[in-house]
């Protein structure tokens, strides 16, 4: 199943809400991120700061409020993790959305995709864990890769201890994490692991080495805001250094030979991203492998608009349907149903 929104405005040119927070973004830090060292680059200002920035100066609340945030550890072979812990109103056991937030594997933490977690938590009803992965270039590939498998697996076995249904647990991710996202499936086919029940994929990177549509539009969006084509390069530099291991599906899942058996997938692309080509390339090979996917393109919003609700509307309606997928996937789990095929 594939479903576009109508396009409100000609591509490349944001909305106002969207071009005020890039604007208050390069207020907040003109220097381009790529020009920095790793651990200078991680100081630097993203979107989310550049919306809290925008709330103080309004005086609005700087946070959605859900039933409680916590932190634990979460055991693996290569090392406890960190993980933040959402969780609705309700009585539960809840649904479960393990969530790996974006940044390029390089920047950005579990502070970043706050705003998006506690979104998903309250509209879809679940306990969202987001996961702090290892990143480059300490650890490059395939560490974040390992860490998101293991991360869910743990998750997904000890679901009760999150005042989750082990039944109804499933996998989500923005930009880098929702590339952590769809490995986390692969490799649980491969491996015979736990396999999410779905798969949200906002923005993701399906390729290091782009052809096609999927190079094309990052040839057209080469200095778009706030991921432009030199932005891509030095996460994919950092994560993923060696040329052969970016021919690895567990870093470019796009390249994989067999994509099917996979969990329904909701695919959100943002229309002025140099990531487009190839998350709508990834969107047909899940289809053509007869995997269920809806992909829906937004219109006048960039990379990153998924965590800005409380500033701009299309993040709001990204945000509903991304939980009303999700939901779907995890009534058919409560009920046995069997999983819709293309």
């Amino acid at each position: 199943m594939r479903a576009q929104d109508a396009t409100p405005m000609a591509a490349g040119m944001p909305t106002a809400q969207m071009q005020e927070v890039l604007d208050e973004l390069t207020n907040l830090s003109p220097i381009p991120i790529e020009s920095q060292p790793p651990f200078n680059a991680r100081q630097l200002p993203l979107p989310a700061e550049a919306a809290l920035s925008l709330l103080s100066k309004r005086g609005d609340p700087a946070q959605e409020l859900v039933l409680s945030v916590t932190h634990t550890l979460i055991p693996t072979p290569n090392g406890d993790i960190v993980s933040r812990v959402y969780t609705p109103e309700g009585t539960g056991p809840f649904p479960v959305l393990v969530y790996f937030h974006g940044g390029g594997w390089v920047i950005a933490n579990l502070n970043t995709y706050d705003s998006s977690c506690r979104a998903l938590a309250n509209a879809a009803g679940c306990v969202v864990v987001s996961v702090a992965y290892r990143q480059a270039p300490e650890n490059p590939f395939p560490a974040a890769a390992d860490d998101a498998y293991f991360a869910f697996q743990y998750v997904a076995e000890n679901a009760s201890e999150f005042r989750g249904d082990p039944a109804k647990v499933a996998v989500g991710g923005e930009s880098a994490g929702g590339n952590l996202s769809t490995v986390t499936c692969l490799l649980a086919r491969d491996q015979g692991g736990i396999m999410p029940v779905h798969q949200l994929l906002v923005y993701p990177v399906t390729t290091f080495a782009p052809e096609g549509e999927g190079a094309a539009t990052i040839e057209e969006f080469a200095l778009a805001k706030p991921l432009g084509a030199g932005l891509l390069q030095y996460f994919g530099d950092l994560y993923v250094p060696s040329e052969a291991d970016r021919q690895n599906p567990s870093a470019s899942p796009l390249l994989a030979t067999d994509l099917s058996g996979l969990p329904p997938a909701t695919i959100i692309a943002a229309a002025i991203d140099p990531l487009l080509g190839q998350g709508r390339q990834y969107a047909d090979a899940l289809e053509a492998a007869g995997n269920d996917v809806t992909y829906t393109l937004y219109e006048s919003v960039t990379h990153e608009f998924f965590g800005l609700g409380a500033l701009v509307d299309e993040a709001n309606d990204a945000v509903a349907e991304a939980a009303g997928r999700l939901t779907e996937s995890f009534d058919a789990a409560a009920s046995g149903a069997a999983t819709p095929t293309a």
